[in-house]
């Protein structure tokens, strides 16, 4: 491996952080050979993060960590789910940019992610969510009293990409944690996997859970199925556009989980207290995203170094946004290009068409 130019180092940091070219001051800094200065880079990474070109940053990394690409194929059933429609589906994208967007500006724990007890609404998505006194259609920022609404996991963006049109599922809220919160993505399922059993018409009317325990009892499922129901089980209040429910038909919902190791918890907020048990888990996967993010490529083996090195710096202070984003910069990853080709080290800026 061997350096990365002052040019293309600043053609990097400006595609990762602004997903467009250097400014003046940046590109003054790579010809006069002074970016590798100490505190040079550090100093244009809080200056580049403060400008508001770097909002790209919360709709572009955002996107593609949370995947919240997802939502604009999703189509919650219009019979069982009217309030739903566009202009919600953009609110619930845009609320997540948001909370992004105040994490990263105000230089905040990445953690808020998860415990956040404030969100950014409009009328239409306070009136969804059951957040009184707020009118009109602009976005503002709102105290969240409710433990269970709190975070990404109570935002309707992730609730309803990660359910179907007409249900929840519990599989998908809970691989979605596994891969995106916890980095710790399940095996795909094996071939010939009968899929879940739908209630039959006229025959007994079964709850989600008792038809997912059907289908855990199936050998072939039951390990991997065992840790993401759990999970999933938790956020079962929640209906498939995000709305707070507390029974599903003329069933009462059972949000209690149990997973293989013995530990249980119940309800939104008993999932958030077990998964801020994990931070360095959650900051972990959060770096492999921007790692993945400013590279333009996914990781590899050698990459691991890299990115324990970042979550380790980053502990004493919190596991601050802006911390892990510096130790992404100064990683050897994103300052050196790979000797094993091109293609194995590509710039962030190849990938920015793409997004």
């Amino acid at each position: 491996a061997y350096a990365v130019g002052d040019l293309e180092l600043a053609s990097r940091l400006s595609f990762f952080l602004w997903s467009s070219i250097p400014d003046d001051e940046l590109l003054d800094a790579a010809v006069k050979g002074v970016l590798r200065k100490p505190g040079v880079v550090e100093q244009q990474v809080r200056r580049m993060l403060a400008d508001e070109r770097a909002d790209a940053l919360s709709v572009n990394f955002a996107a593609e960590w949370l995947q919240l690409r997802t939502i604009e194929g999703t189509a919650p059933n219009e019979f069982l789910f009217p309030n739903f429609g566009e202009n919600l589906r953009r609110d619930f994208r845009r609320e997540t940019e948001l909370l992004f967007q105040s994490v990263l500006r105000e230089n905040r724990s990445l953690l808020e992610f998860l415990t956040a007890d404030y969100t950014f609404v409009n009328e239409r998505l306070a009136k969804h969510y059951g957040i009184p006194n707020v009118y009109g259609g602009h976005f503002r920022r709102v105290t969240i009293p409710d433990e269970n609404r709190r975070g990404l996991l109570g935002q309707g963006s992730f609730l309803t990409l990660t359910s179907l049109a007409d249900r929840t599922t519990v599989v998908g809220r809970g691989k979605w944690i596994l891969d995106n919160v916890l980095g710790a993505p399940p095996p795909s399922p094996p071939p010939n996997v009968p899929p879940l059993k739908e209630n039959e018409h006229g025959g007994t009317v079964l709850s989600l859970r008792q038809r997912m325990e059907q289908h855990r009892a199936n050998p072939v499922c039951a390990s991997c199925h065992a840790r993401m129901d759990a999970l999933g089980f938790a956020l079962e209040n929640f209906d498939a556009t995000g709305r707070w429910r507390t029974r599903e038909g003329d069933t009462l919902i059972d949000a209690s989980a149990a997973l293989p190791d013995g530990t249980s918890f119940s309800g939104p907020a008993g999932l958030r207290n077990w998964l801020m048990a994990q931070p360095e888990a959650f900051a972990t996967s959060v770096t492999e995203k921007l790692m993945i993010y400013a590279l333009g490529r996914g990781l590899e083996y050698y990459d691991a170094p890299a990115v324990r090195k970042i979550v380790r710096a980053s502990a004493d202070g919190g596991y601050k946004l802006q911390a892990l984003i510096l130790g992404v910069v100064k990683s050897t990853p994103f300052q050196m290009r790979n000797a094993r080709g091109a293609e194995a080290d590509r710039p962030a800026n190849t990938k920015v068409a793409a997004r």
